[in-house]
């Protein structure tokens, strides 16, 4: 999965790291969540536990989008052969299917493609009636991929998701904004899907798997407001187009309808079940560094903030356990998950799992490695995961010091042959760290 890695033959540690990484990804991926979470015994659908008599629906479709979208569409169909009649999923990654139709769209910001994909996703959730059963798929990166903005021009969705993916501000206040510039996220979908019978397979790239947050909640009861957009707006220091603030003040001022709330009527025929977890990927990663020989310790699956400073944590952790074995004795690894993010202040190139790994090399023991990647294999606007750093390929401080001040990760861990690089990986389920003290 990850290229050019035999770069780290003669490295037992970073070998370690990523082993942890890979295996972890893949535990999260839908070919490996799909055949335990879903299946079909005569007429029985069962979806992680939930039943389905199919003989009380005329049709069963899979319908959502997101970053792994088009991956569990197939993998829906290699389980459920011909009790699925088809569908439309809206992603970001080419996958070849058979009954689903599987559309374009961009990540991490939206795009003229997504627009025109997700409105044919609409039109199918039109088409659903009492009689469809409907598999919703819901995985990070639909806020991005399933873009229909309500009011405001695709120019002004973009730039005002580059201001608030460049704040540093958390993904639940992010969506509270993308939320209610759109008219699929917060509940939305569910709306446009009533009457039919809907079951959620959701895969979770938030911290504490908040059903209202992951892809901004299409099929979830919200409970933001317009003036809660408006004041995250307040909250960072980036102008903003018009409309958006004519848009969320209407709102305010109950000019525009609220995002549907619970005890909806839309969310009567709804049922939904996380089926992959942050969590996932760090018991797997846990027991791969277990396999190696080395005590595993998750740390958490909800780091968040600035990642420069959650890495500088991870590193003191480090220091300690290789100073007085506590709270393990080394060979160790330390897991962690959850989403850190940069407040964007230079004009590089790089992301958040990026500074991870620079920002925690200066309280790193020299022989550990420190390992960072976004789980569906973009990390920022970048070409890679993340990043992994050693004894045998670390920068100076210096050069440290200065691609942190510019944000500006990338060139060089690229100079250091420090880029984790695997291209999509039809998941998403949040960042997965990997630090080991050998």
């Amino acid at each position: 999965m990850i290229r050019d890695r035999e770069r780290a033959a003669e490295e037992p540690a970073t070998t370690v790291a990523l082993d942890c990484l890979e295996r972890g990804i893949e535990s999260a991926r839908p070919g490996t969540v799909i055949p335990s979470a879903v299946s079909v015994d005569g007429t029985t659908i069962t979806v992680a536990g939930e039943q389905f008599d199919r003989r009380e629906y005329d049709e069963v479709v899979v319908l959502g989008g997101g970053n792994g979208a088009g991956h569990i569409a197939a993998a829906l169909e290699r389980e459920l052969g011909s009790a699925l009649d088809g569908g439309v999923v809206v992603t970001d990654a080419s996958v070849d299917t058979d009954r689903v139709r599987v559309l374009p769209a961009d990540h991490p910001l939206p795009s003229e493609r997504g627009v025109e994909s997700t409105r044919e996703l609409l039109a199918a959730a039109d088409d659903a009636d009492e009689r469809t059963l409907v598999l919703a798929v819901v995985t990070g990166g639909g806020s991005a991929c399933m873009v229909a903005p309500d009011g405001i021009p695709l120019a002004d969705l973009r730039s005002t998701t580059t201001a608030l993916l460049d704040s540093g501000v958390p993904i639940e206040s992010i969506n509270a904004v993308r939320k209610h510039l759109s008219a699929v996220k917060g509940g939305h979908l569910a709306r446009r899907l009533t009457p039919a019978r809907v079951c959620g397979v959701v895969f979770s790239d938030v911290v504490g798997d908040d059903l209202s947050v992951i892809a901004s909640g299409p099929l979830t009861p919200d409970g933001s407001t317009f003036q809660d957009a408006l004041e995250v707006l307040d909250g960072i220091d980036a102008a903003v187009p018009d409309s958006v603030r004519r848009r969320l003040d209407r709102g305010a001022r109950g000019e525009v309808a609220e995002t549907p709330r619970a005890g909806d009527p839309a969310f009567d025929r709804v049922s939904t079940h996380v089926v992959a977890t942050n969590m996932t990927a760090l018991r797997a990663a846990r027991d791969r560094a277990a396999a190696a020989g080395y005590e595993p310790v998750i740390l958490s699956s909800r780091v968040r903030g600035e990642a420069r400073t959650a890495a500088g944590i991870h590193a003191a952790i480090a220091a300690e356990i290789r100073a007085t074995g506590t709270p393990i004795e080394p060979p160790a690894v330390l897991l962690s998950g959850g989403e850190t993010t940069v407040t964007v202040s230079g004009d590089g190139h790089g992301g958040p799992n990026q500074e991870f790994v620079l920002g925690g090399l200066a309280d790193l023991p020299e022989d550990s490695v420190l390992a960072a990647v976004d789980t569906d294999g973009i990390d920022g606007a970048t070409d890679a995961a993340g990043a992994i750093l050693g004894p045998g390929n670390r920068p100076d401080r210096e050069a440290v010091r200065g691609a942190l001040d510019r944000n500006d990760a990338y060139p060089l861990l690229a100079d250091h042959d420090g880029l984790v690089v695997t291209g999509p990986t039809g998941t998403n389920v949040n960042d997965l760290r990997v630090l080991v003290v050998p």
